[in-house]
């Protein structure tokens, strides 16, 4: 399965901590688009529910906690974000569930392509249709 938990520097003194986020350095593609998802009104609300045929992602938690289920069809893996300084890197055609967010949180979002619409797979079932005609080809 395509992703990896990403180590961000920390950069600080008594004034305050910096992370610095930059393309196919620390994050692992040219950022062609970023986007934040805020104000998820409690625990319960589960965003994402996607896969994408062309694009990557690389989110971190700029403030608060989240988990993210990631699925290629076969296995699952849960990751807890917590924490500014780490990341994970999810690659294309994985399916991707961002739930049980804290109060207040903030998740930033990079991807390695623009948005196009016409990418997404919202349907779970259709997914795994694509996934297994791909393996069998």
């Amino acid at each position: 399965m395509d992703y990896k938990l990403l180590t961000f520097h920390r950069f600080g003194d008594e004034r305050g901590s910096l992370v610095a986020l930059e393309g196919e350095h620390n994050i692992p593609f040219d950022v062609k688009r970023v986007f934040y998802i805020f104000g998820t009104k409690d625990r319960s609300v589960v965003r994402g529910c996607h896969a994408n045929l062309y694009s990557s992602f690389a989110m971190v938690m700029l403030k608060g906690s989240c988990n993210v289920l990631i699925d290629d069809g076969e296995h699952k893996e849960d990751v807890r974000l917590e924490n500014p300084t780490q990341g994970l890197y999810i690659g294309k055609m994985l399916w991707k569930e961002m739930y049980n967010f804290s109060d207040n949180s903030v998740m930033a979002v990079l991807s390695d392509q623009h948005y196009n619409k016409d990418e997404y797979i919202r349907d779970y079932n259709e997914y795994l249709k694509i996934i297994k005609t791909a393996a069998a080809a």
